[in-house]
């Protein structure tokens, strides 16, 4: 009987010094390829896959860092800060996710604006935090960019917008809706004085901001492979009830339609803005 018994085997001690201890965050997984990639590798190439090309998420500080001349960036409108007029609650209080999200990122809310320079040429951007609430866009976002609009306006610089957004705020409610329109009026303030006005949509660009400033460019040029679009996948085809053609809703086949007019690497992004404010100027 002793045949039928399963012995139990001491586990094999592994000295110390035999041990692999691999630091977390050393490697990371491309969700383009799924291949291992370093991630020193993947920082040096402005994250940037070295192997397919995917661009993955980049945060504020970098974006502009990437778009700006070295130490011209000045931040404006710092001391805009959210409130919260509807005392919106769903699984948490409406002030609490935003002392959370303002703790997590350091920033007030989903957007920051500053003036500098760009190949020495003086612009005003605003860049979208997608880590703030999805970047969504609330009354601050609506209220930072408009200004970002008049100041350009006041000026004579360019405006360049960096979209990343889910879209409306919901915790805010009509006055969230609200911006699309207020910002969209600034935009033609800026249009009817002849002001360059230049859009960059990143993964992702959806909602209302797509349905809104995103679009209004003068130029409307995306990053490879960002997801941009008004409503998801699902929504559209349950409302058509038509099967959608496979990536419809990136950046390669709005190009391929005409709803942007570049798509351009981040590699090349500053380069390529700024030869387009030359000839827009």
């Amino acid at each position: 009987m002793a045949w039928f018994r399963r012995t139990k085997r001491p586990k094999a001690v592994v000295p110390d010094r035999q041990r692999s201890i691999v630091p977390e965050g050393l490697w990371v997984k491309c969700e383009g390829c799924r291949e291992i990639i370093y991630s020193k590798e993947l920082e040096r190439n402005l994250q940037i896959c070295p192997k397919c090309g995917y661009h993955f998420r980049i945060d504020v500080g970098r974006r502009i860092d990437l778009l700006l001349d070295e130490g011209s960036a000045v931040e404006l409108y710092s001391d805009v800060r959210p409130a919260d007029p509807l005392k919106f609650k769903d699984t948490k209080a409406y002030k609490a996710r935003l002392k959370e999200y303002q703790k997590r990122t350091g920033a007030p809310d989903a957007v920051v604006v500053v003036e500098g320079a760009m190949e020495e040429m003086a612009v005003v951007l605003a860049v979208m935090d997608y880590r703030f609430m999805g970047g969504s866009m609330g009354s601050v976002v609506g209220e930072k960019i408009t200004r970002a609009a008049e100041h350009a306006l006041e000026t004579g610089r360019p405006l360049i917008v960096v979209s990343a957004s889910g879209g409306a705020r919901m915790q805010e409610g009509v006055l969230s809706l609200m911006q699309m329109a207020k910002i969209s009026a600034a935009l033609a303030r800026l249009s009817e004085a002849r002001q360059p006005y230049i859009s960059i949509l990143t993964d992702p660009t959806t909602g209302g901001v797509t349905a809104s400033f995103a679009m209004l460019g003068d130029m409307n040029i995306a990053e490879p492979g960002a997801l941009i679009g008004f409503a998801g996948p699902r929504v559209i085809q349950q409302t058509i009830r038509e099967n959608l053609p496979e990536g419809f809703q990136r950046s390669e086949f709005l190009l391929e339609h005409g709803f942007l007019d570049m798509v351009v690497s981040r590699t090349e992004l500053k380069p390529t803005v700024a030869r387009c404010l030359r000839h827009l100027a």
